[in-house]
């Protein structure tokens, strides 16, 4: 089975530099030169004091057709349209694709893509990409992936392949469930840690800021009407301690000037409260802040 993914940052490079043991890996990057350099140097996977470089194949964006037998769409979810709009110049439509963006923001995307086949999935690793072909991985997770529509025959075949190369990818039965689990810790370890410039194992060991971590989940759960909130709590307190050495994506994406997925994260739960007529104050604040912090990196 031949894998295509797309987009080259901190997931893409961690997804390509294990799964090159089991699978023909192609990977589509941005930019023109950071394909040149991977070609040359291979990506240099960092964990703990040892490196490894892995030799993959890779492309610019420009170059997908969409051959592979499944396709991995590893960009932020505010660079999901223009790739989405990629599909419509195809010969023949992708016959698998696997989304794993923060937040539940792209769902609605994915109802009317002519694909048979599509999968969405979650990352619980931390990773942080150093440099074009550098990708340092910073904490063990899980990978969760479920089927969103279609068949799942080669989901299974991608899920089994990750515990060859220790890479837990573990297929999960409700995908609606599987995104909730991992939207609460993005909705909490995400805005917080950006605000504060820390990283994520700040939250729990600093008891001001744990004491901000439960007041906001508290929030995000009656927001959602989370059925069971205490084991929620635990799996968001989970990832953080398994991330704690992590800086969150979003706190990077500020750090760099970039546009965050705050509106994926806490926009879709803004939305929620809406429609449920509920006061969401406090993830209001929060998506205030970080809204702010972007403005204020475009002025400067």
């Amino acid at each position: 089975m031949e894998i295509g993914i797309i987009g080259a940052g901190s997931v893409g490079l961690l997804f390509a530099s294990y799964l090159n043991n089991s699978f023909p890996i192609r990977i589509y990057t941005r930019t023109f030169e950071q394909a040149e350099e991977i070609n040359k140097k291979g990506i240099l996977l960092q964990k703990e004091l040892k490196e490894k470089r892995v030799n993959v194949t890779a492309f610019p964006i420009s170059k997908w057709t969409g051959k592979e037998d499944l396709t991995i769409i590893a960009v932020k979810q505010y660079q999901l349209p223009s790739i989405l709009d990629l599909l419509h110049k195809f010969d023949s439509f992708p016959q698998n694709l696997l989304f794993l963006q923060n937040g539940m923001g792209h769902l609605k995307y994915l109802e009317s893509i002519p694909v048979p086949n599509i999968f969405v999935g979650s990352v619980e690793h931390g990773a942080s990409k150093i440099n074009s072909y550098t990708v340092r991985h910073n904490g063990e997770g899980s990978i969760n992936v479920a089927l969103f529509k279609g068949d799942s025959f080669r989901l299974k075949e991608f899920s089994e392949a990750g515990a060859s190369v220790n890479f837990q990818i573990n297929m999960q039965e409700d995908y609606y469930e599987m995104l909730i689990n991992k939207l609460i810790a993005n909705a909490v370890i995400n805005p917080l840690t950006a605000i504060l410039q820390v990283e994520n194992g700040e939250l729990i060991s600093n008891p001001h800021y744990f004491a901000a971590v439960k007041k906001l989940f508290l929030e995000i759960s009656y927001v959602l009407n989370l059925q069971n909130p205490i084991r929620k709590f635990r799996d968001m307190i989970r990832i953080c301690k398994k991330t704690a050495a992590n800086r969150s994506s979003m706190l990077k994406d500020i750090e760099a000037g970039s546009k965050t997925e705050i509106d994926a994260i806490l926009g879709f739960l803004l939305d929620e409260a809406a429609i449920q007529k509920k006061n969401a104050s406090n993830i209001k604040t929060y998506y205030l802040l970080i809204k702010g912090k972007e403005h204020r990196r475009r002025v400067n």
